[in-house]
């Protein structure tokens, strides 16, 4: 087995694969799958290639999916339409008592060249599929982090207190101002997007939810770290023309939304993920991003 990983996550690796005759997939599997090698490793999970004359990936949670407002359920009915739409891999196998998942594995195409457009388009695909009933409630999901953070000792210091208030108020803005909801992956981030077969797919679906298109545009504009002329690109490749005024304006409130969330989730990990310099360098971001509405 996978002598890197933790002994509760080798555990239930072993446990999902021996469940190989449940897994849904064509052909169907006739012999136990082996490891391949672990995949890179993400923050709140586990994820390793396996093989029985296919190839899969295997997920094992690494945190705790309720405590950190993740809906598996959701996730495996949304990644059956995201698949039936050309969008997702092959969700295989589901057992929430192990916290593990299986999907079809996408080689990646180690010459693809990053496209925004392509990535405004694959958004604009994710927002036609099917509603779920789970919606991303903001405002709960920085309340949940900022209330863990003082049950773990951490307060926030003054600058992000204030960064925090600021958010609120765009939040109660936001919420007074009718808008459509449509289905969102959340987390499109370059690593959760892979070129294969020709194509861009979206990967790793665990915070899809019900939502406004701008929080999902503003993740990747924010979480990429995209610039002027990109963000242009990917906004015009989503709508098929440019922003308006209200537009625009949606997608800064909603920035500096994800980039306070983002704070509150690294702060919030039990390991620390990153270093106080780079914590300070994203502070000063908001700060900045917030100075400007």
């Amino acid at each position: 087995m996978v002598s890197t990983l933790p002994r509760t996550i080798q555990l239930k690796l072993e446990q999902t694969l021996s469940q190989w005759p449940h897994w849904r997939c064509a052909p169907a599997l006739t012999r136990l799958p082996s490891v391949v090698r672990t995949l890179a490793p993400g923050i709140s999970n586990f994820s390793v290639l396996v093989e029985a004359g296919q190839y899969f990936v295997v997920r094992i949670d690494g945190l705790d999916p309720v405590s950190n407002g993740l809906n598996r359920q959701i996730e495996w009915s949304t990644l059956a339409a995201a698949h039936s739409a050309g969008l997702a891999p092959a969700p295989c196998y589901f057992n929430p008592e192990l916290g593990s998942l299986v999907c079809g594995y996408l080689a990646p195409e180690a010459s693809y060249n990053a496209d925004v457009t392509g990535v405004g388009q694959l958004l604009r695909a994710i927002h036609q599929l099917p509603a779920r009933h789970h919606r991303l409630n903001l405002a709960e999901r920085i309340l949940q982090y900022q209330k863990r953070l003082q049950r773990n000792g951490r307060p926030l210091n003054a600058g992000l207190k204030k960064s925090g208030e600021q958010v609120v108020q765009i939040l109660s803005e936001i919420n007074h101002t009718p808008s459509n909801s449509v289905l969102c992956h959340n987390d499109l981030l370059q690593a959760n997007r892979i070129y294969s077969a020709g194509r861009l797919w979206a990967i790793d679906w665990e915070y899809c939810a019900m939502g406004s298109p701008w929080y999902d545009l503003a993740v990747v504009v924010n979480g990429d770290l995209l610039s002027k002329v990109d963000t242009e690109i990917l906004i015009t490749a989503y709508l098929g023309r440019a922003a308006d005024a209200q537009e625009r304006s949606l997608l800064d409130q909603y920035s500096c939304i994800y980039r306070y969330l983002e704070l509150l989730w690294y702060l919030a990990l039990e390991t620390p993920a990153l270093n106080a310099a780079a914590i300070e360098n994203k502070s000063a971001a908001l700060t900045n991003l917030l100075s400007q509405g």
